[in-house]
């Protein structure tokens, strides 16, 4: 068994080495596209926050995929047809998002891991053994979540166009915009996120202080802090660059300089979002084989996942994106519309809010659909004919036979593990 853990590992990682050429490379596209960090500095954001959202916050999808799309109960008595099951869904993501990321086309984990589940349990145990019920929740998530992000970015876009942008006087506008802007990035991030993070320093001045606080109360004055140090930051470096020549500048607009700082911060959030949701996809197999040989049972309602998993899957995201992903770093920064640091900012912060609120919801969507639908949202802002249609089709082309050919592949590999095994 301890041959087979360590095979399961391996393939663990490869999914999540693919996970990141693919899906993180996506993540940190629009950043990349609009010059507001470059490739090296996008391969480190990544590695740091992408790792510390699949440790920190990781568990509750891997949760999900790991109990829910199978029907775990009628696999109580087979537990190797499980675990057998399981591997190939291991091998069928990996496989289809190669290949995915190989042509540059952003697809969903999420989608792949659904669909390969799916697929060898049907051949396993019949159409029953699928849990429908949770495949349809899911599948209302990937709906709705190119439509909530989008609408959000475009809603967020159209405001800063407006009131900035579209004004004579820009740097006078952001001046005045900056305090409500820093509240916007760092009140997302902080209504979702910090309440956990801040939870064990909750915990300390409740028990050991015996000064009883409500719960989001340190949240909330740690995210109040950090805004007003924001705004502060934000205000003098608008001044700085508004007294100084922009020779070799990328960004020679001050409006946009800023925004791309902020745009940095954003990339953060998205790079931790995506970390909290997508490594499920590549762990949640192992994390369930992991169960089986420790109890030698099926977990039926819910596992602990062991941190090594989290570490694992979050390494294996990093590896990939270094790597592989500069491809769809291209199709998602460039080939939609063209980015602007103040529209790649809102297109992220969209995407954050959407992932986040999906991820604390234990729903495994997709950070792809998440951003495309962020980025035309924009584009439907700034102008209909600005959006490159033919690279959205084929984006929407990948992402429609993403379930079936995963299903097909899982379902012919099981079939022949059965020939050859059972």
């Amino acid at each position: 068994m301890l041959i087979t853990l360590l095979f399961v590992a391996l393939l663990a990682f490869y999914v999540a080495w693919n996970l990141g050429a693919n899906d993180v490379a996506n993540a940190m596209g629009t950043s990349v596209g609009s010059k507001a960090v470059t490739l090296k500095q996008a391969l480190i954001i990544a590695g740091v926050l992408e790792f510390t959202g699949a440790v920190l916050f990781g568990h509750e999808v891997t949760e999900t995929l790991a109990t829910k799309i199978a029907n775990p109960a009628l696999f109580a008595a087979t537990p190797k047809i499980f675990v057998t099951g399981m591997i190939t869904v291991l091998i069928s993501c990996g496989v289809w998002l190669q290949i995915a990321t190989s042509r540059g086309l952003p697809v969903s984990s999420s989608h792949a891991v659904v669909g390969a589940i799916a697929g060898f349990s049907w051949v396993a145990l019949g159409v029953g053994a699928i849990d429908w019920a949770s495949i349809g929740l899911i599948s209302i998530g990937w709906v709705l979540t190119p439509l909530i992000s989008g609408a959000i970015a475009a809603l967020f876009y159209s405001q800063i166009k407006h009131w900035i942008l579209d004004q004579p006087n820009q740097v006078v506008q952001l001046q005045e915009w900056i305090p409500w802007l820093s509240t916007a990035l760092l009140g997302v991030f902080g209504v979702i996120v910090l309440p956990s993070l801040t939870e064990p320093l909750t915990n300390f001045v409740i028990e050991q202080v015996g000064f009883t606080i409500p719960a989001y109360d340190i949240p909330l004055l740690t995210g109040a802090i950090a805004a007003v140090g924001l705004t502060i930051i934000s205000w003098r470096q608008l001044g700085e660059s508004g007294d100084k020549e922009d020779k070799g500048e990328i960004f020679p607009n001050p409006v946009e300089r800023l925004f791309a700082r902020f745009q940095l911060l954003s990339a953060c959030f998205v790079a931790f979002a995506h970390g909290s949701n997508d490594v499920g996809n590549a762990i949640a197999p192992l994390a369930a084989i992991v169960y089986i040989n420790r109890t030698g049972s099926v977990p039926i309602d819910g596992i602990t996942i062991p941190l090594w998993i989290l570490i694992l899957g979050g390494a294996g995201i990093v590896g990939g994106l270094a790597v592989w992903g500069k491809k769809v770093i291209a199709t998602i920064g460039e080939n939609i519309i063209a980015l602007q640091p103040s529209s790649g900012f809102c297109a992220e912060l969209a995407t954050a809010t959407t992932i986040l609120i999906a991820s604390r919801l234990g729903l495994p969507v997709s950070t792809s659909h998440a951003l495309v639908g962020g980025v035309v949202g924009i584009g439907l802002v700034q102008n209909i004919k600005s959006i490159k249609f033919q690279t959205l089709k084929g984006i929407a082309a990948a992402w429609l036979i993403t379930i079936p050919v995963s299903a097909a592949l899982s379902a012919a590999i099981f079939s022949i593990a059965q020939i050859l095994f059972f």
